[in-house]
């Protein structure tokens, strides 16, 4: 079983159910050393912004979050939804727990 940290859509019960064909059950987590900043993705209508997370290295600087219980399958699932502007690091938890997060993949 993997760890995965979600600040965004992932945390969205109608993808979770269309993503895995279930609901996830999460922790509320924090991830210090990072913010929530936007990209711009080029979609079939135009540009849309998305949230992506940045690592300052500043202790001040936290995200909330939630932290879910994944198969290693479901990790997979997770990176294809993702698609290839993002890309899976871990990261390192308030709690003191290791977990996937997704990142910009520039």
């Amino acid at each position: 079983m993997e760890k995965i940290f979600t600040y965004g859509s992932l945390q969205n019960e109608d993808i979770q159910k269309d993503l895995f064909g279930r609901i996830l059950e999460g922790t509320p987590q924090t991830l210090i050393g990072y913010i929530v900043k936007e990209i711009q993705i080029e979609e079939e209508f135009g540009l849309v912004r998305y949230p992506i997370i940045t690592q300052t290295e500043k202790p001040e600087d936290t995200i909330n979050g939630m932290v879910y219980t994944v198969t290693t399958k479901e990790l997979h699932q997770s990176d294809l939804y993702e698609g290839l502007h993002y890309k899976r690091i871990e990261v390192h938890l308030q709690s003191d727990q290791k977990a996937w997060a997704y990142s910009a993949a520039v």
